[in-house]
């Protein structure tokens, strides 16, 4: 994959957010790697907080974020040839729950469910997606230190939704690593 080009890309977000963080339209940065069955992910992303807390008791409360992503799949075992690859990008949007410490320090849990454009069809190891348009949906558990530095683990799960068939869904295990600024 081409992991050098994603990280740069990574480290352009970072650097152009350094600019915009007083202006607060940005309030995290993140690169993810996920790896599914003979498919892997990088991902690159930035979210915005809604700044509402519900269901605050002892310093902890639900909150949500905004959550804007770019990543490139590669598959590698397109149309069921072993060795064949196939690469696609993935744009996606997705509203996102969570639950912590009221200062967004510590452990949280997370949710959302949002919309992803894939750049064509995914057809790789037996499972198709017979649409562009995808659900992504997530659950995850992450931890932010008090230097803002951000780490994360999900499952995040792809699928029409029953849309079009084929839709065998794609399931990724995620690593995520973010600084909040």
């Amino acid at each position: 994959m081409q992991t050098k080009k994603i990280l740069a890309a990574a480290a352009a977000i970072l650097a152009m957010q350094a600019a915009v963080a007083d202006d607060k339209l940005i309030d995290t940065s993140y690169v993810e790697y996920a790896s599914a069955s003979k498919v892997q992910m990088a991902r690159i992303g930035a979210t915005s907080d809604w700044n509402k807390q519900w269901f605050q008791s002892n310093g902890t409360s639900l909150s949500g974020y905004w959550d804007a992503s770019f990543g490139a799949w590669r598959g590698k075992m397109a149309n069921n040839v072993p060795g064949a690859h196939q690469d696609l990008v993935d744009v996606g949007f997705t509203p996102v729950f969570r639950y912590g410490a009221d200062n967004k320090k510590g452990f949280y849990v997370e949710g959302g469910i949002g919309v992803h454009l894939l750049s064509k069809l995914y057809n790789n190891n037996d499972d198709k997606l017979a649409t562009a348009f995808q659900f992504g949906d997530h659950i995850g558990v992450g931890y932010v230190f008090n230097n803002n530095w951000e780490v994360a683990a999900k499952i995040q799960h792809f699928s029409n939704g029953g849309i079009k068939k084929p839709n065998s869904g794609v399931d990724y295990a995620v690593v995520k690593l973010a600084y909040r600024y």
